[in-house]
Order: structure tokens, then sequence, then C-alpha cells
């Protein structure tokens, strides 16, 4: 009998949390080698868009039998997935969710298997609330903004900040990037000097305003909030240079995808979205 092979399609393997999402991945298909094969690759930079596409067409022309997919781009994946479904390729969609105006254009059915971004983000601001008083000024560092989570995050710090009576004096994308995140933030704090917290899309880009921070000697009075509990936030999180993180378990995101397309490629149900749990994560959580 031969063996399904699956191909897992990441973001950029220069983040972390998607270097963990592979390996949580290989280490299910180890224990299951008689079940499966995993094909798993990576785009280098999260805005290479055409890249990833590339990719998709690739695994198309290797006639994988399914598709797990953390799309760059919430509508410009969408068509080569319908290409890859129109060939009989079982396509799931991970991490980052697909456009559904675009999804419905192109009559694709993508289950999506992943996380409420918005209700992760909404905790990681209750809990930046916590510590701040109404009327307090905090800025978001938004992720990419061609992709639904990156928007989802932004409205959950928006609910948790507007609920709080705090002041949003800047939301602007750094794109997922440590670099450009560190340039926002530097910005930000000699335009804003009593700025008292910034709500960072991810860990990466939460790293960068650190950076900043301590660059600008602020690191005392301006709380930090990231999202995606890498190693590298979890130190600072000890260290207390940041306040929290939420973590919607990259390693088990892409395992529930091929489990997911294995029972599709069994014939086993049909394509629901599942929702996947987040976690606010503090110093105290880590102990």
């Amino acid at each position: 009998e031969i063996k399904p092979r699956i191909a897992l399609i990441m973001k950029s393997l220069a983040n972390e949390f998607f270097k963990t999402m592979e390996e949580g991945a290989r280490e299910h298909q180890k224990q299951n080698a008689g079940k499966y094969d995993l094909i798993a690759v990576g785009i280098k930079d999260e805005q290479d868009v055409a890249k990833q596409i590339n990719l998709v067409e690739q695994m198309v022309a290797q006639g994988v039998d399914a598709i797990v997919i953390a799309p760059a781009d919430s509508k410009a994946l969408v068509p080569v997935c319908k290409r890859a479904i129109d060939r009989g390729i079982i396509t799931v969609n991970i991490d980052n969710r697909f456009d559904q105006t675009v999804l419905a254009e192109k009559s694709a059915v993508i289950p999506f298997v992943g996380p409420d971004n918005r209700k992760g983000a909404r905790l990681a601001g209750e809990h930046l609330a916590k510590s701040l008083k109404a009327g307090d000024k905090v800025a978001i560092i938004e992720g990419a903004p061609n992709a639904f989570n990156a928007e989802q995050r932004k409205l959950g710090f928006e609910d948790a900040m507007n609920k709080a009576g705090l002041n949003i004096v800047s939301s602007q994308t750094a794109y997922w990037e440590t670099a450009k995140a560190f340039q926002c933030v530097a910005a930000l704090i000699t335009e804003h000097p009593d700025m008292k917290g910034v709500l960072c899309a991810n860990d990466s880009m939460a790293l960068g305003a650190v950076s900043a921070l301590k660059a600008a000697g602020k690191s005392e009075t301006v709380l930090v909030v990231g999202f995606d509990n890498i190693g590298a936030a979890q130190r600072l999180l000890k260290e207390g240079k940041m306040l929290c993180s939420v973590d919607q378990h990259a390693d088990q995101l892409a395992v529930l995808g091929i489990k997911y397309a294995l029972d599709m490629l069994a014939q086993k149900g049909t394509p629901a979205d599942q929702e996947t749990p987040v976690d606010l994560i503090t110093a105290d959580t880590l102990l």
C-alpha cells in the first residue's frame, strides 16, 4: 500500500513559531511513519507571497495527496489552493484563515484548523489593561495587513483597550518583522514619550519593541505584549522585559491539520472548521 504524501507549507522559517510548528509535524510523522510521508517547506521572508504560491504549485506538480497550509496572504493564496483542490488534492488551512469572500468567489471549500486570534489578543490586552489606568497611551504594532490573523489580533487588542478606556495613539504595521518593529517603536517613543504600553501582534515584533525601549532607556516605563510564546519571548517574560504573550500551540497546529487531512483522505468526516486553544502566558505561567 502506498502511503499518502502530505505537504506542510508554512510561512517564514526565520520565525521561531514556524520552526516549532515544523518540529511538531516531523515528530508526529516519525511516530506515524507507517501512515504517511511528510514534506515540510516554508518561505524565507513573511512577505514573499509569490514564493509561497510557487511552493503550492510545486507540491501540486509533485502530486502530493494533501496540502496543509499556513498562508502568508489570506487572499492571494486562495486561487492556487483551489487549483490544488481541483486536481483532487485535499487542502487544509491552518494558523492564518483564508479570506471568506475570496473563498466564496472561487467557490472553494477549505476547512480552517486554528485559533481564534481575536480572542487571544483580547486576553493579552486585558492583562495589559490591569497594569495601566484609563487614559494611558498605548500603541499597536500590527502584523502584515494582508493576513487575516494580523487583522484579528489588532481587533482583539482594540477590544481590550477600548473596554479599559486606554488611548491608542498609534496603530501601524511592522509586517511581523523584528527590525521593522524596532524602527516603529523607536519613532513612537520620540513622538509619545509618555507612552505606557506596546501591543505587538507577534513575538518577533515584541523582540524589536523591547530592543527599541532598551535603547531609549524606557524598559522600566513601557510594558510590552506579544503573541506566539516563542522561546526568546519566554526569556524576556522571565526577565520582566515583556508582560505577556499568547500561546496558540504552534507544535500542535500543524499536527491537527495533518490529522485532519489524514481523516479526509480516509473519507472520514466532512470539512468543518476546528477551533484550537489560545492561552495567556505570563512570567507566572512559565514557572
